[in-house]
Order: structure tokens, then C-alpha cells, then sequence
């Protein structure tokens, strides 16, 4: 199933919704499956539906198939007419891991030249960082999944504005997708992983490069590069762990008012979702409707390239079997 959060027309309630076959319209699933005499405690939020496992997405699929049927057209909207909110307007805790080698060693690239430009010895600069490791990631990062925790308030979903921070002048955008945890659990075998993935989703972690670049040297972090009002973009929807079987050969595209600026492979991830959840639930408890970001794949954002987000521009991430977030730079 393709799952969504929406604003209801009538009321501006938020409702759980799933997407017909076509993609063109949203079954209510709490109006469906009312409708079917069952009850709909688990499907009064996205959360709500996580938590109750597999009980609640059986009464999902049920109350899909009712409100598809060529009867029911009243249990459901079409999907150009809503408003779409993040699949989980409020995740319960969010992480976004390092996943992808050639993306770090980009922007270190990008970073170093921007310091030697325009100094006599620069080429020479370049192959004595390189010769030195200069490019070569901390034994740690091929050891174990690395992650930052964000901001869980500040997430918004397909077609909303991002609000360009004030403090900076040089914003980003990052090219990534993520899962929601499903069940939750402790001290979760890499071999049982998969069985606590609810479902995946797009993740555009938007990023303030200036904030980001002074406070690295801090040694902690990231902070204001990262963390301020619309800075988490998830969406359009969540795709369900069943429709996506092989999350890991999936081609992932950015395009900037219509030009494609970036295009990467899931393939390349050193550390997987699995490795991930058994890595963090290592003596600490994992929750229902947690979100973990897979990391920026190659080359996919604006620091990698040396090219910048300016306002007004609409930014469009596509992962294969996931659709297309949009959103505009304001």
C-alpha cells in the first residue's frame, strides 16, 4: 500500500488515507472500513496504524480494497485535490545515518578546493591531501552505521514550502530515502531487522552548508546546519515494506525546476537498514514509527556539485517505487 496523511477538504482534520492502483485518488480508510462495520481505532493516525502492527494493516488492506470498489466513490478523494501532510507528521524519533563513502569524500572535495582556490600550489595541495588519506573516512565509519539524530518537529511533507533560515546564505538539499520502524524491540538481530520495517519513504534533509561547515569544528553536531522550521521533507507517501522488496537496487534522481541535477543508486549503501536497526537497538529500545535516513547518496546535493539552491526554486527528489517529493524554496 501507499499510504498518506492528508488534510481533510471539509474539515482540515488530518485522516490516514491509501492511494488507489492508478495513483489518482485517496481511500479514506477510518470512512472504509466504518463502512465495513470494523472498527477504526488504528486507523485514526499514521501512528496509530504502525503501532497496531499487523492487525491494523490488515484492516487497511481491507478498507482499501471496500473504498475502491466502483460503488463506494464516496469514501474517496482525489488525490490533486488534498493537501498531503509528512506519511507521519511527528515521527517518534528520527536519525539519519552516513551510508554512502563516495558522497562524503564529494563534499570533502568540493570543501578543499573552495580553500585552495586561487593559491599558486593548489594542484599540488590537492595530491598531497589525497596522497595523506585526505579522502579516506575514520576506521569507525566502516565499522558501524554512523547517525545524527534530528529534528522530529520540524518535518513537513510533499508540495509544502521550505522556509530559507535566515542565518545562511548557502542552503541544500540531500538526496535520500529512509524507513519508518514498524515493531518495535531491543537488542534486534541483523538476521530479524527486516521484520521491523514498516515502510519506506523519500527524505530530503535539507541543509544550511555555511551553519553546517562553521560548526563542524565544534566537534559535535550537526546543529543549526540542520535544525530549523521545514528543515525534514518526507513524503509523498509511505510505501509499505511488502510493495518494495528489494529497497536495495533503487535509482534515486534531484531535479531543480526541471533539471536533473543528481542521480544515485541505492546499491551503494556500506551499511543497510538492517545493520542499522541492529546496530542502534543495541540496549536501547527502538519504537513504532521511528524514522531512519538512509544518508545522501553520490553526488547527490548541492555541495557535491558546487552548485546552490537559490530561492523560489522547486526542488523534486524520485526514488524508484517511491514517486516524486516536491517542494519550493521560499
Amino acid at each position: 500500500m501507499k499510504l498518506v496523511t492528508y488534510l481533510h477538504p471539509d474539515n482540515g482534520a488530518a485522516r490516514v488515507g491509501a492511494l488507489t492502483s492508478d495513483l489518482s485518488e485517496v481511500v479514506d480508510l477510518a470512512d472504509s472500513a466504518e463502512a465495513l462495520g470494523r472498527g477504526t481505532e488504528a486507523l485514526t493516525s499514521m501512528l496509530a496504524l504502525i503501532e497496531s502492527d499487523e492487525v491494523g494493516l490488515d484492516l487497511a488492506k481491507a478498507a482499501l480494497e471496500h473504498g475502491s470498489l466502483p460503488g463506494n466513490c464516496s469514501l474517496r478523494l482525489p488525490l490533486a485535490s488534498l493537501k498531503l501532510l509528512a506519511p507521519v507528521p511527528r515521527p517518534t524519533q528520527m536519525r539519519d545515518f552516513l551510508s554512502f563513502e563516495r558522497h562524503v569524500q564529494g563534499c570533502r572535495t568540493t570543501r578543499f578546493k573552495h580553500r585552495t582556490q586561487g593559491m599558486p600550489d593548489a594542484e599540488q595541495q590537492w595530491e598531497a591531501f589525497v596522497a595523506a588519506g585526505g579522502l579516506k573516512l575514520a576506521p569507525v565509519w566502516y565499522e558501524q552505521p554512523i547517525y545524527y539524530k534530528g529534528n522530529r518537529m520540524s518535518v513537513i511533507g510533499h508540495e509544502q514550502d521550505i522556509q530559507w533560515p535566515r542565518y545562511s546564505k548557502l542552503l541544500d538539499y540531500e538526496l535520500e530515502f529512509g524507513i519508518f520502524i514498524g515493531r518495535g524491540g531491543k537488542n534486534i538481530s541483523r538476521e530479524n531487522a527486516h521484520q521491523h520495517i514498516f515502510g519506506f519513504s523519500i527524505f530530503n534533509d535539507i541543509s544550511a552548508r555555511d551553519a553546517q561547515a562553521r560548526e563542524s569544528d565544534g566537534q559535535l553536531g550537526p546543529c543549526k546546519g540542520k535544525d530549523f522550521d521545514t528543515g525534514n521533507v518526507i513524503g509523498p507517501w509511505l510505501v509499505t515494506a511488502d510493495e518494495l522488496p528489494d529497497p536495495y537496487n533503487l535509482v534515486l534522481t534531484a531535479r531543480v525546476n526541471g533539471e536533473e541535477w543528481s542521480s544515485g543508486n541505492s546499491g551503494e549503501m556500506a551499511h543497510r537498514f538492517e545493520d542499522m536497526i541492529a546496530h542502534v537497538s543495541q540496549d536501547e529500545t527502538l519504537y513504532p514509527g521511528e524514522f531512519f535516513g538512509s544518508g545522501t547518496v553520490p553526488g547527490g546535493c548541492g555541495l557535491e556539485l558546487d552548485r546552490w539552491l537559490r530561492r523560489g526554486d522547486v526542488i523534486e527528489l524520485e526514488v524508484q517505487g517511491l514517486g516524486v517529493l516536491r517542494n519550493r524554496i521560499v
